[in-house]
């Protein structure tokens, strides 16, 4: 036995053991692990908070997008409104513009009417007046029509006077 190499490295390695264990070597291991241990906690929580961090930015743009999306609705909805609007006050307007249109034509036409009624009128008493001159023209000639005349003549001057 003392001549096989196997028990000297068992011995040799009972001994290194011991004597690790006698300088501290399991009170350093233990702390390396702990600390590790500790490291890996810490880097587990930094995980978390920035996993819940993540998940609060991800409700804040979620929520601003929703908002956002809200808002183009909105502006959306009153440019439609506003664009109804228009269309209905441009056909107002519209209507308006034709019956003004309408009236002054109906006014024109009237007018018209009514300068051509005058114009028949004067131009029926204008033959009447030719008329009248032909008929008196043709009964009051002679001693008749210088008799007619200073009557006329006279009644003038009596009105004037």
């Amino acid at each position: 036995m003392l001549t096989n190499p196997t028990f000297w490295v068992l011995i040799a390695t009972a001994i290194f053991l011991g004597l690790a264990i006698y300088m501290g070597a399991a009170k350093a291991v233990t702390a390396a692990l702990d600390k590790r241990g500790e490291m890996i906690a810490a880097e587990l929580a930094e995980a978390r908070r920035l996993r819940e961090e993540a998940a609060a930015i991800l409700a804040a743009y979620e929520s601003k997008r929703k908002a956002a999306e809200a808002e183009a609705e909105q502006i959306v909805s009153a440019a439609r409104d506003e664009a109804e609007r228009l269309a209905k006050e441009s056909e107002e307007k519209l209507a308006e513009f034709v019956a003004r249109r309408t009236k002054s034509a109906e006014d024109k036409i009237a007018q018209a009417e009514v300068q051509a009624e005058a114009e028949v009128r004067a131009a029926a008493a204008e033959a009447a007046t030719r008329a009248a001159e032909t008929i008196l023209r043709s009964q009051m000639g002679g001693k008749a029509g210088d008799a007619a005349f200073s009557a006329g003549l006279a009644e003038v001057k009596a009105k004037l006077n």
